[in-house]
């Protein structure tokens, strides 16, 4: 599906849903754009990065945005096309990242004297505020799972922890690719073309990409504190139930070797007395006893 949209001085923006990709290859060839493009375009995986194509004057980005949808309870990104040709302002968008459509068509409301690239630049400064309220319910997550963690130590509970932990991966990874995709078109020579405002808004999605850096990190930095403590009391954990467990084996060995010598077929003392597996008792508990002491003494 292909959405037209006026913007002024007779620009346009072009967005396309792709159905499949020769839709998407018509209108690139339409628009005299390298089929390259079009593998960047449908690529999942394709990470954020920006081209220019000089003959063609064909400027190129590929930018990351989070996918509002949670995947096996956690967030990941997806990659989104942005592509300026002439008067146009391509963008391509799927089923993963449709909501950055609507975002970019109430911008637009905001600012209908945007131009192409003053829209482009406030584009990627919405969508990089969308990552927050996203790393924001990761951080309560955080806290909630934290407090659960607390009280009881459970596998689940630590399933939770490490879905977190795979989510704020991707923002961490994301956040960086995007901070310096901006950074280079700062360094970038079509920088020197653009006007004030476009510069100014460019550089408000620079300081939008960084913060969200700083952010994602931090709660990365503490998610990964919190999964070494667990990792740790779990650790302890394994080591008293083991150091316990060793403790009996050896105060059950006591009894055994006391009766197992008393137990042997030949002459030994006591076999007369009618007393003797009294006697024999008390010696094995006597043991046990002065045993269990001193390794308590030196458990301590």
């Amino acid at each position: 599906m292909i959405t037209k949209t006026s913007l002024t001085m007779n620009k346009i923006w072009i967005n396309i849903n792709p159905n499949d990709q020769g839709e998407l290859e018509q209108l690139y060839k339409e628009y005299q754009i390298d089929q390259e493009v079009v593998a960047y375009s449908l690529d999942k995986n394709e990470r954020a990065h920006l081209d220019y194509d000089r003959i063609t004057d064909t400027f190129v980005l590929i930018f990351t945005v989070p996918n509002l949808t949670k995947i096996d309870n956690h967030f990941e990104t997806t990659p989104m096309t942005f592509i300026v040709k002439g008067d146009s302002l391509i963008t391509v968008t799927n089923i993963e990242n449709q909501y950055v459509f609507s975002k970019m068509e109430k911008y637009l409301e905001n600012n209908p004297e945007a131009t192409i690239f003053k829209f482009l630049f406030g584009s990627l400064f919405v969508i990089t505020e969308a990552f927050f309220p996203c790393t924001e319910e990761m951080n309560t997550d955080r806290k909630l799972i934290n407090q659960k963690l607390k009280e009881k130590t459970t596998k689940q509970n630590l399933l939770l922890l490490s879905d977190l932990e795979t989510g704020i991966v991707y923002f961490v990874s994301a956040s960086k690719q995007n901070i310096i995709l901006l950074e280079q078109i700062k360094a970038h020579f079509i920088h020197q073309t653009l006007d004030e405002n476009e510069q100014e808004q460019l550089e408000d999605a620079l300081i939008e990409a960084r913060q969200l850096v700083e952010m994602t990190q931090l709660s990365s930095q503490i998610l990964q504190q919190l999964s070494g403590t667990y990792n740790n009391v779990l650790n302890n954990n394994l080591n008293d139930t083991m150091k316990l467990l060793t403790v009996l084996s050896i105060l059950l060995t006591v009894p055994t070797i006391i009766t197992g010598f008393f137990g042997m077929n030949m002459p030994l003392p006591l076999e007369h007395n009618i007393f003797g597996w009294i006697i024999t008792i008390a010696i094995s508990v006597i043991l046990w006893v002065v045993l269990a002491l001193r390794l308590r003494k030196l458990m301590r």
